[in-house]
C-alpha cells in the first residue's frame, strides 16, 4: 500500500498549498474550509494506507513478479434467489407515497420496509459457513 500512501501524501500536499495560496489571497472562510477538509480527508487516507503497509507489509500486486493466484481465495456465500428486495422495494414505494399523501401510508411503508431489511438481514443467519 506504499504507492496509495504516497499517492494521497501527494494529494494532501496539494490542497495544503492550495489552501495555504487560497487563504493569503482569497481571504474567504467557506472555501478555506473546504480546502482543508479536503486536505485532512486525503491525510487520513494517506496515514490509513502507510499504517496498513506497516502492518501488513507488501501485497502481491505490489510485486511485479506476483501470480493471480496469491491473493485468491474463498470469497463468500452469495445467495441465489430472494423475495426481499421486492418487499424492501415495495415499503419504499409506500413511503414515498405516504410522505405525499398521508401519514398512514407512509407508517405502513416504514413497517414493510422494515420487516423486509429484518428478512434480508436474517435470511441465512443460521447457515453454516
Amino acid at each position: 500500500m506504499r504507492p496509495e500512501a504516497r499517492l494521497f501524501a501527494g494529494v494532501a500536499l496539494f490542497f495544503l498549498l492550495t489552501d495555504a495560496a487560497y487563504l493569503w489571497f482569497a481571504r474567504e472562510p467557506a472555501g478555506s474550509a473546504a480546502l482543508t477538509v479536503s486536505f485532512l480527508m486525503s491525510a487520513l487516507i494517506s496515514f490509513f494506507c502507510w499504517a496498513n503497509h506497516r502492518r501488513r507489509g507488501t501485497r502481491p500486486e505490489d510485486r511485479p513478479d506476483s501470480d493471480i493466484q496469491e491473493r485468491s481465495g474463498f470469497v463468500d456465500f452469495f445467495p441465489p434467489h430472494s423475495a426481499y428486495p421486492v418487499i424492501v422495494a415495495m415499503g419504499m414505494a409506500l413511503m414515498g407515497l405516504g410522505v405525499v399523501y398521508a401519514l398512514f401510508l407512509f407508517l405502513i411503508g416504514l413497517g414493510i420496509t422494515l420487516c423486509g431489511v429484518f428478512g434480508m438481514t436474517f435470511q441465512y443467519a443460521g447457515r453454516e459457513g
